[in-house]
């Protein structure tokens, strides 16, 4: 099992060695100068290059990006060009919400996507699988943004029961676990997990009745083996492809949803590349793609192990 992990962790490196080369390049081939939001209107062609100098904007790209590459191992994302501040400390913070949000969605969506899974693949081809494939559709169908402002306008205007925007009272970017705080996580919480849920029971579905119709499981009924220990055989064998899934779902929810955190205003990841998008930040906008992206690297990472432990063939193979 070591020599297992010991090579998925020597394959994560090329991998991440892609990613850091790919978030590098992806804001530079971008057009526009990234300092226009910075540079007064009138500013002179000596202050342009001494601030151009300041960043590094003024070396070969691969130059740059070895040095940037050697920053970002010694945990230095650079300055952003529009605070002013770490950017290290501007991706964490917008992170921890980020993942906040996608614990609490995981938590919805998975949920109900495994029950309402379990219950269209034991009742397939009935009614009771017809409701639960339509209500799966139905979440995988249905737009993030168009949700979260039907959400906002009859919980938070017309019910008055929640908070519309933000991550705390007086629009504080600070998180706590109390009711104060978990109320304005309810709403973007529910818009987040509507599509994994949809995943999840579409694949658990297909998994359930797949297994259940295969030979061991007659085999099992006629020794006699209570469905509760039938069901736990269904569970074991569909957990391997059913946790892949989930995981590859997770890391889409740690990315961040752009959308969804622009509709209710909710201080993560996606809100920061928003505004590092149209401010032209090109650190900042390096700094949360690489952040974001080796968290989604670490998770398969992660999923991979769980399989290989859950199911001994994975590694085997």
């Amino acid at each position: 099992m070591l020599a297992y992990i010991a090579r998925r962790i020597v394959y994560v490196v090329p991998i991440v060695l892609s990613v850091a080369l790919v978030c590098f390049m992806l804001v530079h081939i971008t057009p526009g100068d990234p300092l226009v939001a910075v540079l007064p209107a009138d500013a002179s062609q000596e202050l342009a290059a001494q601030l151009r100098a300041a960043y590094g904007f003024d070396r070969p790209l691969p130059v740059q990006f070895g040095l940037w590459l050697w920053k970002a191992l010694h945990g230095d994302l650079g300055t952003s060009i529009a605070t002013g501040r770490p950017v290290l400390a501007e991706v964490m913070r917008a992170v921890s919400n980020t993942v906040t949000l996608a614990i609490a969605a995981a938590i919805i969506g998975f949920s109900f996507g495994l029950l309402f899974g379990l219950i269209a693949g034991y009742f397939r081809d009935t009614w009771i699988d017809k409701m639960a494939t339509g209500i799966a559709i139905a979440g995988v169908s249905v737009p993030h943004y168009w949700l979260g402002m039907v959400l906002v306008i009859v919980f938070s205007v017309q019910l008055n029961w929640l908070p519309a925007v933000g991550a705390g009272p007086g629009g504080s970017g600070q998180w706590a676990w109390d009711w104060a705080h978990i109320r304005f996580l309810i709403l973007p919480a529910i818009t987040t997990s509507v599509i994994p849920m949809g995943i999840v029971t579409r694949t658990v579905r297909a998994l359930t009745g797949d297994i259940l119709s295969q030979d061991f499981v007659e085999a099992l009924r006629a020794k006699g083996l209570r469905e509760t220990g039938v069901f736990g055989h269904v569970i074991k064998n569909a957990a391997p492809t059913a946790l892949a899934v989930m995981g590859l779902q997770l890391g889409y929810m740690l990315g961040g949803s752009i959308l969804v955190e622009t509709v209710f205003s909710w201080p993560g990841s996606g809100l920061l590349l928003n505004s590092a998008i149209f401010q032209r930040d090109l650190p900042l906008l390096q700094g949360t793609i690489l952040v974001l992206a080796l968290f989604f690297v670490l998770l398969n990472l992660s999923v991979d192990i769980a399989q290989a432990l859950i199911d001994p063939r994975i590694k085997r193979a």
